[in-house]
């Protein structure tokens, strides 16, 4: 679509006239009102960037592992960025599944999930990724070409994009979970690392151990262990 309000909204209306697919994309240029995680919006320039919602219907996965596909997804999109940008060692993501370059955020994710009692009846798997733009709001941005300082044809990457996803959901739905939590956990931003985070409005110093099976963030403090959902901790840079 050259323009729409969200590629999730447009996935969510297809879903609704039952008109989409095991893996329909929506693809547009123009995002008039993109979502980002924590109702955040996600701003991006007119067709500089990759602006894509995949429709998959993992009946296969129970509600209470709705993190498994977060994570597939998650290094999905790392595998594309590390084919683009080479196998670089400051790609991470950054739970629960924004994409970083250093403390830099090169991309996002935001998956909807649709509940029919013990199974994920359909999920609008949402990713916005910086490639050509070059001006960014805030300074924690970056894209591809600001890192290269090459130029991309945006159908190729989207063409890359979606056969490294389709790898890694194939992957899920093969039922290898253990290698995928191996990877994801090795390419965790600041796992094992001691760093400041705020906690209920207060600052601690904690080092990530790790995510539980619900997707919960699992964070050392003073020798205690706790987890903790997305509203419920703060990463200070």
């Amino acid at each position: 679509m050259p323009e729409c309000t969200s590629t999730n909204a447009e996935a969510q209306a297809l879903l609704v006239k039952n008109s989409a697919t095991d893996g329909c994309t929506v693809i547009t240029d123009k995002q008039t009102a993109g979502r980002g995680q924590r109702g955040n919006r996600w701003e991006a320039a007119p067709g500089e960037n990759l602006t894509l919602t995949v429709v998959w219907k993992p009946t296969f996965l129970a509600p209470t592992d709705q993190f498994q596909l977060s994570q597939a997804v998650a290094l999905g999109v790392l595998d594309w960025a590390r084919q683009v940008l080479g196998a670089a060692e400051s790609l991470r993501v950054k739970w629960p599944n924004d994409i970083f370059y250093g403390a830099q955020k090169l991309g996002g994710i935001l998956i909807e999930n649709t509940l029919s009692g013990p199974k994920i009846q359909y999920s609008i798997v949402g990713i916005g990724l910086n490639v050509n733009q070059q001006e960014f709001a805030v300074p924690t941005a970056t894209s591809v070409a600001r890192l290269t300082g090459h130029i991309y044809a945006l159908p190729a990457q989207a063409t890359r994009l979606l056969e490294c996803l389709e790898r890694r959901y194939l992957q899920l739905r093969a039922g290898r979970l253990a290698q995928l939590r191996y990877d994801y956990l090795q390419v965790l931003y600041r796992y094992q690392e001691r760093h400041e985070y705020e906690v209920a409005g207060q600052k601690v110093w904690g080092q990530i151990v790790g995510v539980d099976e619900t997707g919960r963030l699992a964070v050392e403090i003073e020798g205690q262990l706790h987890t903790f959902g997305l509203q419920e901790i703060r990463y200070i840079h």
